[in-house]
């Protein structure tokens, strides 16, 4: 399958970065012309402009200065460069926050921010809507006919929350929707625990050290009402887009696993998904766990949507805000770029395209250093990467196929994050879920990383590591997979709380003790010192962190745990139902077993690797498919050389950090 291009007009990879020509105007005929020249060379055919421009598109209120950017879109249109045209409202303008402090962000402890930084705004403000709805509508306007403009980037990297009266009364009319009545609400949220049940509405303040921060129902509220502000500011700020430009797509960009907002909630609202990826790659063999985890992150992204997304923010080298600046080794630019193709983007898009000469990110690794030339090692290493993009137009747009899924939803995150319980601050929900997609990644098998709202039907392998919320319909959807056939996989900390973060009264694992055949009566919590295994198949796997004492009722054990007072009792089962099997992996375990395991039920499930031979450590095979070619990518993650048995392809020999394009038939 294929899917339309991202541009209409470019059906081609796009290949740029965040530029800042506003920083040069003072030095504009020599620097935007040699821009021009860099971009060129490197095989750069996009811009992101303007994502912090206000305080030069409108620097006193009410007085817009537009002409520079005219000159900078004629200039990238007469240079065949695509145009990710911003709204500035990630940062506003100092004369906005001193005439209009409503506009800025109040927190947790109830104190109104002053100005600086970026995303300081409430989003409930009256005079910011009307502020980034002015600046937008004249951008959608004046643009909208404007031969270079390609995609509209809205804002940057939402984040953060505001506490402000405006936001309490927002907050406040969001449960009155959804619950209707307190009686409702105190019920879901189990008010009458510490006397904490509301008389009044106007009783209800979000979370505070100040006050409450333990009430997990109000929690949990307060952070879907956080992604429900972002989703309402976002309509806000496309609607003068939609009216102008209804064929631009507009988009934002989101960042990995960021935890403060539910990414498919917002993602409903997007045309296409984008994303920053920052990996912290250390130039030995912990590239393999950085590969494993940038590698979720494409997924994620990619499962937003279930199309194509852009890598809307990468960097070819040094990343300023990281903890040690670490460069990036030869080969490692050109993989992490085929690596996000790989996984699904349609772009390859970095921050920044020069360096910036002053502030926090003058640092930031660029294409352009401050050296200015084609010189650089860095530029170079662009370069290639654009030459290699030009080969690859038959992939763009490709699709990402695959018959294994991996739920990670924001909401089972916030509820385990907050609860008091199981390992206190440890309980690790996102790196769990990234320990069981390791072991599909270092198989080679390709697996989408979905959420519990979305469908399962085009799946024969679906696995949800410590899936402790079934929001509503979640278990009757999983039942439904396994009886039509479906192979499903849970582990402990499973069916533990309902969507309001009420715990299953009957017995854990609550709505799905059918599906899986077990009871669950007990978890226990180990101290880093303890130690117990899983026998399985004749071998013995570690286990450690937390383990489950569970009881079948009417699932077969498969391995028993080997020590403690639970000797001999279940740690792996499997329940026939319907078509379908279901598991259950009582314990955490290691890598070793994790990768054994979903090997042998993927084999079970129809669910082939890539590649028929096993992979060495450190390497990954990914594949897009555009309906007529099947476009393998085989990428090496550690510093390295390795050979690996292609098949039909021979024997692939990979440099430290080496990729291999294999194409062949569909």
């Amino acid at each position: 399958m294929r899917f339309p291009p991202i541009v209409a007009a470019c059906p081609h990879f796009l290949h740029g970065g965040d530029y800042n020509p506003e920083q040069w105007i003072k030095w504009k005929d020599a620097i935007w012309k040699e821009d021009m020249r860099l971009a060129k060379l490197a095989g750069i055919n996009s811009f992101s402009i303007g994502i912090f421009s206000w305080s030069v598109l409108e620097p006193h209120e009410g007085e817009y200065r537009f002409e520079w950017l005219d000159e900078v879109m004629d200039m990238l249109a007469d240079n065949g460069i695509i145009a990710v045209l911003a709204t500035p409202s990630g940062a506003r303008p100092a004369w906005m926050s001193k005439k209009y402090p409503e506009v800025l962000r109040v927190n947790a402890q109830r104190q109104r921010n002053i100005f600086g930084g970026r995303q300081n705004h409430c989003l409930s403000s009256p005079v910011y809507r009307e502020k980034t709805g002015a600046v937008n509508a004249l951008l959608a306007e004046r643009y909208k006919n404007h031969p270079a403009l390609g995609v509209w980037h809205i804002s940057n990297e939402f984040g953060g929350d505001c506490h402000c009266p405006l936001c309490q009364e927002r907050f406040r009319s969001y449960l009155k929707e959804k619950y209707k009545t307190l009686e409702a609400l105190n019920e879901a949220w189990w008010g009458t625990f510490w006397s904490h049940a509301y008389s009044e509405w106007d009783e209800i303040e979000s979370p505070s050290p100040l006050g409450d921060q333990v009430f997990h129902g109000l929690n949990l509220e307060w952070k879907r009402f956080t992604t429900e502000q972002f989703v309402d500011f976002y309509l806000h700020e496309t609607a003068p887009m939609r009216k102008f430009t209804p064929r631009v797509p507009c988009t934002t960009n989101l960042m990995g696993t960021y935890p403060g907002i539910d990414y498919f909630r917002l993602a409903e609202a997007l045309d296409v998904a984008a994303v920053d990826s920052y990996p912290r790659w250390t130039g030995g063999e912990g590239d393999i766990e950085v590969g494993v985890r940038t590698a979720f992150c494409h997924d994620l992204t990619r499962g937003l949507k279930g199309r194509p997304f852009m890598l809307i923010e990468s960097c070819p080298t040094a990343t300023s805000w990281q903890a040690v600046l670490k460069l990036r080794r030869p080969g490692v630019h050109m993989l992490q770029s085929m690596q996000a193709v790989a996984h699904g983007s349609d772009t390859v898009q970095y921050f920044q395209f020069r360096k910036s000469r002053g502030s926090s990110e003058k640092f930031h690794g660029a294409v352009v250093d401050h050296e200015g030339s084609e010189n650089t090692r860095v530029f170079k290493d662009v370069a290639a990467v654009g030459e290699q993009l030009k080969t690859l137009d038959a992939l763009a747009g490709a699709d990402t196929p695959s018959r294994a899924a991996i739920l990670y939803d924001w909401n089972v995150r916030w509820a385990l994050d907050d609860a008091k319980g199981f390992l206190q601050n440890k309980t690790d929900y996102e790196g769990t879920v990234i320990s069981h997609y390791r072991a599909f990644w270092s198989t080679g098998i390709p697996v989408d990383v979905i959420d519990s709202t979305r469908s399962f039907d085009k799946y024969d392998l679906l696995v949800s590591p410590m899936l402790y919320m079934l929001r509503d319909g979640t278990a009757d959807r999983i039942n439904d997979f396994v009886e039509r056939g479906g192979t499903y996989a849970a582990t402990y900390c499973t069916g533990y709380v309902d969507s309001t973060d009420l715990c299953f009264l009957g017995g854990f694992p609550g709505p799905l003790k059918e599906t899986l055949g077990i009871w669950n009566e007990e978890i226990d919590a180990l101290f880093p010192e303890d130690t117990n295994s899983i026998q399985w198949q004749g071998k013995s796997y570690p286990v450690f962190g937390l383990c489950e004492l569970i009881h079948t009722r009417g699932a077969e054990s498969l391995a028993v745990y080997g020590g403690d007072f639970y000797a001999g009792m279940p740690a792996l089962t499997v329940n026939r139902r319907g078509k379908g099997r279901a598991y259950y992996i009582a314990a955490r375990t290691g890598t070793e077993f994790l990768t054994d395991f979903y090997r042998a039920l993927a084999s079970e499930a129809g669910v082939k690797p890539l590649l028929e031979a096993p992979l060495p450590e450190g390497v990954t095979v990914q594949a897009r498919n555009n309906g007529e070619t099947e476009f393998v990518f085989v990428m090496n993650f550690s510093p390295v050389p390795q050979t690996v048995d292609a098949g039909g392809a021979g024997m692939l020999n990979l440099a430290p950090f080496g990729v291999r394009i294999i194409e062949r038939p569909n």
